[in-house]
């Protein structure tokens, strides 16, 4: 099965009708066979970006429970790794979220995201690879 990170803006686009994107990332998602992985931060940043229906959020949640992604652990321990390439790109800046979908890419060796974001156009791993962003094909 093909392991895939989620970035934050995927998610809201996918919960919110009005947003540019919704469209695309909701056909994309229907024809997608395979696993999304993504990170309580970026969870927490959906939700934020979402506040303006509660309802939102919670059918947000409940898709989440249901399995729509794989919530990747962080641990303590795994913060260091996450702060020092945040250093590293902290001229983009590389914010929390983006951070731990990058740390993933590396530890996993996931090599596929779906962003709109172009930030994940300049990051790289440690093996000097970007990501292929799925929804720029």
């Amino acid at each position: 099965m093909q392991k895939t990170l989620i970035d934050s803006g995927p998610l809201i686009a996918l919960f919110d009708r009005n947003d540019r994107y919704y469209g695309s990332v909701l056909e994309f998602i229907k024809a997608f066979k395979g696993e999304l992985i993504t990170t309580w931060p970026v969870i927490t940043e959906v939700s934020h970006m979402l506040d303006f229906n509660l309802q939102v959020q919670i059918d947000f949640l409940k898709w989440c429970e249901r399995g729509g992604v794989t919530l990747y652990e962080i641990t303590q321990e795994e913060l260091s790794n996450i702060r020092a390439m945040m250093e590293k790109y902290s001229d983009i800046p590389m914010d929390l979220a983006d951070g731990t979908l990058m740390y993933i890419a590396n530890k996993e060796k996931i090599k596929n995201i779906l962003s709109i974001d172009s930030d994940f156009d300049i990051y790289r791993t440690l093996k000097k690879q970007n990501l292929n962003n799925l929804l720029r094909q």
